[in-house]
């Protein structure tokens, strides 16, 4: 056999079938076998397989084992003359394996090759190509001299960025998204290190394949698409400290004492960047809640120094007056956050609406106080009068400042262009109808069959229609187009400010990426509204209030409930968010692409309809109706 290809998922079942399409194309004419070895994903994707794919060989792991661990499962089974790990979240050409098969044949010195790779919107990825991280390149790519001096010979060299990223190259660190490698290769110098659970395995094996007497080549005569990220957040907290703790098991591994000062700074830069990333989710989270508290506070100072001293005297209101202001503008920022007003992206009835029940709390409350600790209703109407007035206005001047974290840009607005034959993109039409709302649908259309579609005259036809129609997304369907097309179409398209996505074939889903930093995203026909943000605060607030509101009536309930302990411990679990008030049967709904459930006190029996159309009315009926189950 010629070749062995090893893929390890783990919850990421839609970029795993788009990438099981393109390897099903490209082993058309290779005598080779696939693995996939799952680690107990909970997304159905060992379900897709089986139904999908049933001539490539699925191991399911009863717990995630690791990327290292999990490879060397179906290494160990292998029987190719090479061996290819391949990461799912990728999408190879017809012909790369061919090429790269091709190319170790007349290498025989080659122990292993990567080869060049984009991500989601067709620019290239500097990791396609790396230099061993000894100390001296680590600390050029942690404090950014490698970023500073790409072309540098001395600072670029962690990813060889002075190299023509066209050229065969000789390297050091192949990319575990795509690692060739011989057979008698891997026998001679052993599989993956079990240490690493996850990053690092790849430099690992890399430096070892040199030790053993092979070479490492970059080999850009075939490209892959790699979505990158999908099973970890790139710039998560978990994300640096994983990386830098492989960084330091390397070290401690291939440089010994030498590395002990390495070490001292990879730990520095775990909490420099810990300390960076939790700056930055504050701006991003709570920038707007931070910015909004501010400017009411100051637009209530600013009210009480104008009214003083137009009408009255300085110190005419009691010093308390500066200590209810704070209280005030938590009501505001509270009640705009409970509306969804701060949700992205931003819509202005919702930030109206959380502005006019806080409005109507304020002054509910101001009647409700004693006539001695009210202070002057005209300042209760100015904080109500600069919300309405600030806050809109604010949003509207940063919404053209792309640095600040906000936009009014919503789904309902999003131009996409269909690129297919014409029953493929009926059929992605269908699915964005589903899933955006109103969109607005371009087609370019492709002969039948998987013919040839990439042409310089085809893609400056495909950029004119992006620019005049002033499209958001390209949609490629990868049934009648070949993916060694779609990837020649990004690359000559990704100057243009537009994002790609692909349609697997008879798949209800459409994925993409939108950079090289980000999760993957998708379009899909069951779309789970429970599980917008939105829906999750309210759902959580609805049973947070009603578990508080039974707790009350506990006296009452216990003559209609069987179970009053049961009752009060139920009631009391959902009050501190350790189950829900309602919800659905976890295992009933597994084959589906449902969010799971913490246990519930009512069950709905329509799992799919509640999924898809949430509403607290609902939520609230079930437990009106189900108020003698609570106890259950």
């Amino acid at each position: 056999m010629k070749l062995t290809i090893v893929i390890v998922n783990y919850n990421v079942k839609d970029f795993l079938e788009q990438c099981l399409n393109s390897v099903r194309r490209a082993v058309n004419t290779i005598d080779a076998e696939v693995f996939i070895v799952d680690n107990q994903s909970a997304d159905s994707s060992c379900e897709m397989v089986k139904n999908k794919f049933p001539e490539f060989i699925l191991i399911e792991n009863k717990e995630n084992v690791g990327f290292s661990r999990a490879n060397n499962q179906a290494m160990r089974l292998a029987k190719g003359e090479y061996i290819l790990l391949l990461n799912p979240d990728t999408i190879v050409e017809e012909d790369t394996f061919i090429k790269t098969i091709a190319f170790m044949d007349q290498q025989t010195e080659c122990g292993g090759l990567g080869v060049k790779m984009i991500d989601g919107n067709g620019h290239f990825l500097p990791e396609s190509k790396r230099a061993l991280p000894t100390p001296t390149v680590a600390f050029y790519k942690i404090f950014g001299l490698s970023k500073l001096f790409p072309n540098s010979k001395r600072f670029g060299q962690y990813h060889l960025s002075f190299l023509d990223k066209n050229q065969t190259h000789e390297v050091e660190i192949l990319s575990g998204a795509f690692m060739l490698m011989r057979k008698t290769a891997l026998d001679k110098v052993g599989l993956l290190d079990e240490t690493f659970f996850m990053y690092g395995e790849d430099i690992d094996l890399s430096y070892r394949i040199i030790q053993g007497g092979y070479k490492n080549y970059y080999f850009p005569d075939t490209t892959i698409i790699h979505y990158k990220g999908e099973s970890t957040k790139k710039g998560s907290l978990n994300y640096v400290k994983t990386f830098y703790n492989a960084m330091i098991i390397f070290a401690e591994k291939h440089f010994g004492q030498s590395a002990k000062y390495f070490i001292i700074l990879i730990r520095f830069a775990v909490y420099l960047r810990a300390l960076i990333a939790l700056i930055k989710r504050i701006f991003h989270v709570a920038f707007i809640q931070v910015l909004d508290f501010i400017t009411l506070i100051l637009g209530l100072e600013l009210a009480l120094f104008s009214w003083e001293h137009l009408h009255f005297f300085h110190g005419y209101y009691p010093q308390s007056a500066h200590y209810i202001f704070p209280i005030i503008s938590a009501i505001f920022v509270g009640s705009i956050y409970i509306s969804g007003g701060y949700d992205q992206p931003v819509k202005m009835g919702k930030l109206i609406r959380g502005i006019g029940i806080a409005s109507l709390i304020a002054l509910a409350s101001y009647a409700l106080l004693d006539e001695t600790v009210r202070f002057s209703r005209m300042l209760i109407l100015s904080s109500i009068s600069w919300a309405f007035i600030a806050l809109p206005l604010y949003r509207k001047i940063f919404h053209s400042i792309s640095s600040v974290p906000f936009s009014f840009r919503s789904q309902a607005l999003t131009r996409f262009l269909i690129v297919g034959e014409l029953t493929e993109t009926e059929r992605v039409h269908h699915i964005l109808k589903h899933a955006v709302a109103s969109p607005v649908v371009e087609v370019y259309q492709t002969a039948n069959g998987l013919n040839s579609i990439f042409s310089k005259n085809n893609s400056a036809r495909i950029a004119e229609l992006i620019r005049i129609q002033k499209i958001d997304e390209v949609i490629f369907c990868a049934k009648n187009i070949e993916s060694s097309d779609i990837i020649s179409l990004m690359l000559d398209l990704n100057h243009l400010n537009c994002d790609f996505k692909i349609a697997s074939p008879d798949s209800v889903t459409v994925v993409g990426s939108h950079s090289a930093n980000t999760n993957g995203d998708l379009y899909q026909i069951n779309l789970n509204l429970i599980t917008t943000e939105e829906n999750i605060r309210n759902k959580r607030l609805f049973d947070l209030t009603a578990s508080i509101l039974l707790l009350l009536s506990y006296p009452i309930l216990v003559f209609i409930n069987q179970n009053p302990i049961n009752l009060f411990k139920n009631l009391f679990a959902v009050m501190m968010g350790h189950k829900t008030m309602v919800g659905f049967d976890n295992q009933s709904v597994k084959h589906v692409n449902l969010p799971l459930f913490k246990n519930s006190l009512i069950h709905v029996e329509q799992a799919l309809d509640y999924a898809k159309n949430y509403s607290i009315e609902k939520d609230l009926l079930l437990v009106f109706k189900g108020l003698k189950k609570l106890g259950q």
